[in-house]
């Protein structure tokens, strides 16, 4: 697993917005971000636990799920390395409503939310970043909304293996149940739906894992399994 302690100041100098901020809130940034590690299965964070701050991928995914009745939960996205998630838990003054749950060893960084409060007043650049994360989520959310109401599963799956919602691996780290959680699917659709992609030359399986290597037959897939 990375060094924490180096990789978070690191990452949050790389982020875009971070040049153009006064050296005293720049150096506040790398003193305060903090790093959590967790193992595979393991909750990073529950439903009903008080909101600390933005968080990032810095290694690992993590899974964001709605807990529901009986025990049961609803998966909803994924969240790969090198991206943020909770803005919107951040922007809230009320406990955290979804479980971040790591699929394998992962470690994530903190933004504590006294920084992210004076980033929002202060920066326009940290502000236009925000705005355009959140419409990627939105776009993300509205996706989902769409499929699951008018889309065959084979375009459901193909959809949650794409590029809108994994940006920045083509091969992951899900098993087919997890990937059936996200898509809201049975394995055993899921894993049908993967052999017909697999025989398509589109994506390759191995035990725990899904590569997608060709993005530009996934795409084509997708616009033929489209339902307008």
């Amino acid at each position: 697993m990375l060094d924490s302690h180096l990789t978070a100041p690191r990452f949050i100098a790389a982020q875009p917005w971070f040049a153009g901020l006064p050296a005293a809130l720049q150096e506040r940034l790398r003193a305060e971000v903090f790093a959590m590690q967790a193992g595979k299965g393991d909750v990073m964070m529950d439903a009903g636990s008080a909101v600390q701050g933005w968080h990032a991928v810095l290694s690992g995914l993590v899974m964001l799920q709605s807990p529901s009745g009986k025990g049961r939960s609803s998966a909803f996205i994924g969240v790969p390395d090198g991206e943020w998630f909770g803005e919107g838990s951040a922007m809230k003054p009320e406990p955290r409503r979804y479980r971040v749950v790591a699929l394998r060893p992962t470690t994530l960084m903190c933004l504590p939310l006294p920084l992210f409060e004076t980033l929002r007043q202060t920066s326009l650049g940290f502000n236009q970043y925000l705005v355009l994360h959140m419409n990627m989520r939105l776009g993300q959310a509205m996706t989902i909304i769409e499929a699951g109401r008018t889309q065959s599963p084979e375009h459901r799956v193909a959809l949650y293996l794409s590029r809108l919602f994994w940006r920045s691996t083509r091969r992951l780290n899900l098993t087919q149940e997890e990937l059936g959680q996200l898509v809201g699917l049975s394995r055993q659709t899921v894993n049908r739906v993967l052999r017909a992609l697999e025989g398509l030359g589109i994506v390759s399986l191995e035990f725990g894992r899904v590569a997608i290597v060709d993005d530009t037959a996934l795409n084509a897939y997708l616009a033929a399994t489209a339902t307008n």
